[in-house]
């Protein structure tokens, strides 16, 4: 068998597989999952959300969601991390701003902390994965947003993020341009 840099794409995913374990195995508060996430390569797909980002900033008028779906449509996988914000039932935490988790039952929309950190860390642990296999990679928030309005994860899953992963002779996530239009 011989390969070229064309198969590096199918490579990134095969990597991107073992991201989902840096993202699975992560430090969870009060050792309960709260994160899911899904692996996507196919590209109709990708363009779905890029289309979605770009709908998204011609609403808003944030010019970041443009930049951003480029990024999404030029990279090879996008792995999506989310959590949900339902508390864990402390009974002295307040780190949401809420006197403990009872309090915050009271303010469903209010995402719980702790939930919150634990996708942090879930997104540093894969980044730095992907820095292991040398594969550039990026985390989107905005990507994360167009993926909740498109319903790709089921609606407890309030906070999502998007890393985009990219093998290429040059780190298409450095020197990004804004765009001033869409399309």
């Amino acid at each position: 068998m011989i390969l070229d840099k064309n198969s590096l794409s199918s490579a990134v995913m095969e990597a991107a597989k073992n991201i989902g374990i840096a993202i699975q195995t992560a430090p969870k508060g009060k050792g309960r999952d709260t994160l899911d996430f899904r692996i996507v390569s196919n590209k109709e797909k990708m363009e779905e959300i890029a289309l979605k980002m770009e709908e998204i900033s011609e609403k808003s008028g944030q010019k970041f969601f443009l930049r951003d779906a480029n990024n999404v449509r030029e990279s090879d996988v996008i792995i999506l991390v989310a959590t949900y914000i339902e508390s864990l039932g402390l009974r002295n935490c307040g780190f949401c701003g809420k006197e403990n988790c009872e309090n915050k039952n009271n303010f469903p929309e209010v995402p719980c902390a702790i939930n919150t950190v634990d996708l942090g860390i879930a997104i540093g642990s894969a980044v730095s994965r992907a820095a292991d296999y040398r594969i550039d990679n990026r985390v989107l928030f905005s990507a994360g947003t167009a993926v909740k309005e498109m319903g790709m994860f089921d609606e407890k899953y309030k906070v999502i993020f998007a890393i985009t992963l990219s093998a290429s002779a040059k780190n298409i996530y450095f020197d990004r341009k804004p765009h001033t239009t869409n399309k």
